[in-house]
């Protein structure tokens, strides 16, 4: 737990401190890279269930996807509303594995190849680019930096809720045979933390996020990004334990790897983009 906490609270720092120096290029860069490391343990994940991924070329294709959205909205707008470069990168990748499977693959395992590939680049990087459209919703960036760590801190704060509350009070299983440790009474903490950050946030620095974001909204907001995280959490464990391993990787100490990092983040992502949406 010491480990666990520590590590949190480097993370922060590290986060913190890049993009008070460098801004929304600093933020792009942090989850571009922490998407990249998650695709390659998503891949090492289905390699342990016995499937061959074309690894090395989804990834190339991870670091376009995850971080096309706020290149393209800075220097080449008219190029994606005219192409669609997301949708795009997807059918090439799509084009270009289907090619590789016929020839690198045997009749065993082409169409399992072409599909975990696929899912991953879908999965991991096409997930998380939408934290970088939320950075891109408000018209300043300094405002987009504030909201995006807003849907961040919601999402990790019930995590953290969650497992807290679990040590202290948890009794019920939630999904025994998925994550045994996880409980009812954990779950519903967390929630309840993950709301009331979301609602303090908005309170505290209402200077730096959207005017409409005011505490209740913020706080009807949170509620289903905090249950949202609690399932996109239940499917990285649920892939975890289909490949019989407790932890993606020995990156970070008292968490594990990148993986382990952004589960919570995965589908909350785009679900605070399309409600944020309206809002701003």
């Amino acid at each position: 737990m010491v480990s666990r906490i520590l590590s949190t609270l480097l993370l922060w720092s590290v986060v913190l401190t890049s993009l008070w120096y460098f801004g929304a290029h600093a933020a792009v860069v942090l989850l571009t890279v922490v998407a990249a490391l998650t695709l390659h343990e998503f891949y090492g994940l289905v390699t342990k269930m016995g499937y061959r991924p074309f690894r090395w070329t989804a990834l190339v294709f991870g670091v376009l996807i995850t971080s096309a959205p706020y290149y393209l909205a800075t220097y080449l707008p008219e190029l994606d509303d005219a192409v669609g470069v997301i949708p795009a990168l997807m059918v090439l990748a799509t084009i270009l594995f289907s090619v590789r499977a016929l020839g690198e693959r045997d009749a065993t395992n082409r169409v399992e190849s072409i599909g975990v590939t696929m899912l991953g680049l879908f999965f991991v990087p096409f997930l998380l680019q939408y934290l970088i459209r939320v950075l891109l919703l408000p018209p300043d960036d300094d405002t987009g930096l504030a909201l995006c760590l807003w849907v961040v801190a919601v999402s990790k704060f019930c995590d953290v809720g969650a497992l807290l509350t679990g040590l202290a009070i948890g009794r019920h299983k939630m999904a025994p045979i998925i994550s045994p440790k996880k409980t009812w009474e954990g779950a519903i903490g967390g929630v309840l933390i993950s709301v009331g950050v979301g609602a303090g946030i908005a309170a505290w620095l209402p200077d730096y996020l959207p005017e409409k974001l005011t505490p209740v909204i913020a706080a009807v907001i949170a509620l289903p990004l905090a249950l949202t995280t609690i399932v996109s959490d239940l499917i990285e464990s649920a892939l975890k334990r289909r490949a019989d391993i407790k932890d993606t990787g020995k990156m970070i100490p008292g968490i594990g790897g990148a993986f382990d990092l952004t589960d919570s983040l995965i589908l909350t992502a785009p679900l605070a983009y399309f409600i944020l949406v309206f809002l701003v």
